[in-house]
């Protein structure tokens, strides 16, 4: 559990420091979150991939609500730092931008989404409230009623189609994304038993949550403020679609005769053993198990042989996706083979 601890909390006080003084900071942050990262799995992509069958560590509950809470104080100190608030040059709010995006995009992201699948109410309101605070409430419910029910399939927005390139798959996925899971939740109300009130529904949450977000970031830090807020978490949404870009791209599931898909396997994620990053984004890299058991806690998740396998590690990989010529040139065998080898 410590290598959990220690590869998330470690970039924060380094990212907090770079907020308010700049300098050296920011390119250190970015550097953690970069290159580093990069070239410590390169370094240690050797070494054994431990797991018993209770995974390789007790719960990690205790990182998860700590890495929840102080996601907040990131995020302001981010707004303050990148709309001037603490007077950097214009290139050190830049490295500020890009650090602070990366840590919300690979970090608070892996962790909100660990969140919102444990079983106890608080840790997944927690959750809820880190997406919300992203501008990205909906993805709470789209993912949990939607990509994990329909994962692979054309009724899932965020599974992309065979050769479909990023930038054609990312405003499908965020605006399909957001109209499947207001549906899914409006469904569910309509079973329910009882007549629930309007401002229930999970749906109102997300965007009175952001309309509430965006006016108290203006009031504290003005218009400027309001726009880095946007900027930076449409960054770390990008990145939060690139990773699900990454980890479905062509994989698809059969259908029976009557259209119903065949249930969800290991050979429907691409994943990444690489260790380093995947204890930065709390194994969300190791995506094959987590679709099969999603209410496993990240440090139990498993890898195996039979699961498909990325040539890179997940934020490589996703840089990568960014040109998408190149991309297909080094996926779009590799999906051939994964599909040749389930007819």
């Amino acid at each position: 559990m410590l290598w959990f601890w220690l590869a998330t909390l470690t970039p924060i006080p380094i990212l907090l420091t770079a907020g308010f003084v700049g300098g050296v900071w920011s390119l250190l942050a970015l550097f953690y979150m970069t290159i580093f990262t990069y070239f410590f799995d390169s370094i240690i992509k050797g070494a054994a991939v431990r797991c018993g069958s209770d995974g390789e560590f007790p719960s990690g509950h205790a990182l998860s609500i700590t890495l929840g809470l102080l996601h907040f104080a990131l995020l302001a100190v981010a707004v303050f730092a990148i709309s001037g608030g603490s007077r950097l040059a214009v290139f050190d709010r830049f490295v500020c931008f890009l650090a602070f995006g990366q840590f919300f995009g690979q970090v608070s992201n892996a962790n909100a989404h660990e969140l919102i699948h444990r079983s106890g109410r608080w840790p997944r309101r927690l959750g809820a409230m880190v997406y919300i605070s992203l501008l990205f409430g909906h993805h709470v419910s789209a993912h949990r009623l939607v990509h994990h029910v329909w994962v692979a399939t054309p009724q899932d927005p965020n599974s992309p189609k065979p050769g479909e390139s990023f930038f054609r798959f990312w405003p499908r996925a965020w605006i399909g994304s957001f109209q499947e899971g207001l549906k899914a939740e409006t469904a569910l109300r309509r079973r329910a038993t009882s007549t629930q009130p309007i401002w229930s529904h999970p749906y109102v949450s997300y965007v009175l949550g952001a309309l509430a977000i965006l006016a108290f970031t203006a009031v504290i830090f003005g218009g400027v403020g309001v726009a880095a807020l946007i900027a930076i978490c449409g960054y770390a949404q990008m990145q939060l679609l690139l990773s699900d870009y990454v980890q479905h791209y062509g994989l698809r599931r059969t259908l029976d005769a009557n259209g119903k898909p065949e249930p969800v396997s290991n050979a429907h994620s691409w994943n990444s053993p690489q260790p380093f990053s995947s204890a930065l984004m709390l194994n969300a890299p190791r995506h094959s198990d987590h679709h099969l058991n999603p209410t496993r806690s990240y440090p139990s998740l498993r890898l195996n042989a039979s699961m498909p396998t990325l040539p890179r590690s997940l934020p490589a990989m996703a840089t990568l996706a960014l040109w998408p010529r190149m991309w297909r040139r080094v996926m779009d065998p590799r999906v051939k083979e994964i599909t040749a080898s389930q007819d």
